[in-house]
């Protein structure tokens, strides 16, 4: 098992050129939300066969117990205001490290599409004549949502979904009026900082104070807490419960369903008629 209290620096693994092929292979590996049993089987095999792995801070510490003892692994997340590492940096690392002939892992949480600048590592990768290949992983959306017993769609209810990013390259330039009359689920990825933001937009963009929210703080772990509130009262709930990142905001009334379910639940125990995973 690896120790990770200490994130090893971003360096160039040195390679012996008459062991190794002249081009090497990067995996972009969707690690999904954080959950080790929700990896898919390709996205294990390339960990597994990895020379190299550069990691994220979304990857949880379930998933980097899986990296292959002696293969190195090296730290390059990025948390609010804090790079470890430059993307046009990381970028370079990768192409060079293929470049050497190793087989490169870069495991990234979720999926490497949706919000994780993997389109930009595979551009530069591609463009400098490397063998890469993409992995999907769940998404937060998809796999926090269903573990807080949240549907993204529901028929009746929501007939669409929209995944909204917090953050911007400068600002946050979001058409409010459009998310705000769509009629759909709302997810928003890396959006408690700008909670108030979101909120306020939002209603000043027509939707009501009542709309049902949710915030799932690390979900599909251990230790995922889900925050059920109301459009206007969003901000008073990430304050209120010291909601720290990673953290998933969903606007919309598919937000009720987990309350109707949660009361069910313990009336089909009761009765027989539903039993839990864990029983």
């Amino acid at each position: 098992m690896h120790n990770f209290s200490t994130h090893k620096p971003a360096t160039v693994v040195s390679l012996a050129p008459q062991t190794r092929p002249t081009q090497g292979k990067v995996w972009l590996v969707g690690a999904g939300p954080g959950d080790a049993e929700l990896l898919t089987i390709k996205a294990l095999r390339a960990i597994e066969s990895a020379d190299v792995i550069f990691f994220d801070q979304l990857v949880s510490q379930e998933i980097r117990e899986l990296f292959p003892r002696g293969v190195p692994s090296i730290y390059v997340g990025k948390v609010k205001n804090c790079h470890s590492v430059a993307q046009t940096d990381l970028n370079q690392m990768l192409v060079d490290h293929a470049q050497r002939g190793l087989t490169v892992c870069r495991v990234k949480g979720g999926d490497p599409f949706v919000f994780g600048r993997g389109g930009e590592e595979l551009l530069q990768l591609r463009q400098a004549g490397c063998d890469a290949e993409v992995i999907p992983g769940i998404t937060a959306a998809s796999g926090c949502s269903t573990s807080a017993d949240i549907p993204l769609t529901h028929r009746g209810v929501s007939q669409g979904c929209t995944l909204v990013t917090g953050h911007g390259e400068r600002e946050l330039n979001l058409s409010w009026s459009a998310l705000a009359q769509l009629n759909h689920t709302l997810v928003f990825y890396m959006g408690v900082s700008r909670a108030e933001l979101i909120s306020e937009q939002l209603i000043r963009a027509g939707m009501a104070i009542t709309t049902p929210a949710a915030i799932i703080e690390n979900g599909c772990r251990d230790n995922q807490r889900v925050i059920s509130t109301e459009l206007s009262s969003l901000q008073q709930a990430v304050e209120e419960h010291k909601v720290q990142s990673p953290a998933l905001i969903m606007v919309g009334e598919v937000v009720n369903l987990a309350q109707q379910l949660k009361a069910i639940e313990p009336q089909l125990s009761a009765t027989g008629q539903y039993q839990s995973l864990s029983a």
